[in-house]
């Protein structure tokens, strides 16, 4: 089987059809579809089925997708493989993560492992779910992932580690009415006016308990992209609970941390295959490790 003709069933899957595909390729859109009815005629079967001008994926494309994202990312670790003996340090790394655990602990492993690798480029896609980020990693789209999960994290399939637990917190403006010292109880949430994630997270969980028990909270707002929350409350307009990650940037911006309790915990892992990755896969995945046992088991918020 030609890898070229992988690569050009791939971007024909990811550019959502043969004309994008063919400029991102830059190459002519007949030789691209003459490549993909090369690859269907040797496979013995369709590999889309056109319906009108579209293309749709046929059960035996979808089934292709994952083999052949390993086989390519295969080869180019076998030439990575190649540059390194002759002493070239390159390479690029396929991560997916979820925003809260994206500021850390990837940040600190990101930095970590730049020290060491600084020619290595990072791709890092976004997920807001922890089934996104698994699928990923599953399907070979990403080789690495950083999820947070209200449970620890478990897939029998994939190598996981165990990073660190973040402790949930309220993240208030400099000048809300919140108490003094360093905890907030759930109850003393009551008046508050609250900026949540979608349904699903662990912070719209406790916001939903809180108000589930009675306490006479306001959602003020629902914000899918969580890079927003926090200018949103330095305004005024309202106050989070998110996961303790949050917790640097927001005291450095001038804002309140108050820690929550009875406590929930966002466990946050590092997951990967448990064969075929990359080196410079390989070495991030490492530095995960090396974070995990070097870290306590929750945050420090004193």
């Amino acid at each position: 089987m030609d890898a070229r003709h992988l690569r050009y069933f791939l971007a024909v899957v990811d550019e959502g059809g043969i004309n994008r595909a063919a400029e991102a390729l830059l190459i002519a859109q007949p030789s691209l579809s003459q490549s993909i009815a090369s690859l269907e005629r040797e496979l013995g079967v369709p590999l889309f089925h056109r319906i009108g001008r579209r293309l749709v994926l046929s059960d035996a494309g979808e089934t292709l997708i994952g083999p052949a994202r390993v086989v390519l990312r295969d080869l180019d670790d076998a030439a990575a493989s190649v540059e390194e003996l002759k002493g070239l340090r390159r390479g690029r790394v396929d991560l997916i993560t979820m925003p809260s655990p994206g500021i850390e602990p990837l940040t600190t492993i990101l930095t970590r492992f730049s020290t060491s690798y600084p020619s290595v480029t990072v791709n890092a896609e976004a997920a807001f779910t922890p089934d996104e980020v698994l699928h990923a990693v599953r399907t070979g789209a990403c080789e690495v992932g950083i999820l947070g999960s209200p449970s620890d994290v478990r897939a029998p399939e994939l190598e996981v580690v165990a990073l660190e637990s973040q402790p949930l917190i309220l993240i208030s403006g400099a000048g809300a009415s919140t108490p003094d010292g360093p905890v907030i109880e759930r109850s003393e949430l009551s008046g508050l006016r609250l900026i949540v994630s979608q349904h699903g997270s662990l912070m719209r969980t406790l916001v939903d308990e809180v108000l589930a028990s009675g306490v006479d909270a306001t959602i003020a707002a629902e914000v899918a992209h969580r890079t927003s929350i926090l200018p949103m409350v330095l305004s005024g307009f309202g106050q989070a609970v998110m996961p303790s990650s949050w917790a640097p940037s927001a005291r450095q911006a001038g804002a309140r941390i108050h820690r929550i309790v009875p406590e929930s915990y966002l466990h946050v892992a590092a997951v990967c295959r448990k064969t075929h990755l990359t080196p410079p896969a390989q070495k991030l995945m490492d530095e995960a490790r090396l974070y995990a046992t070097g870290q306590p088991a929750v945050w420090d918020l004193s």
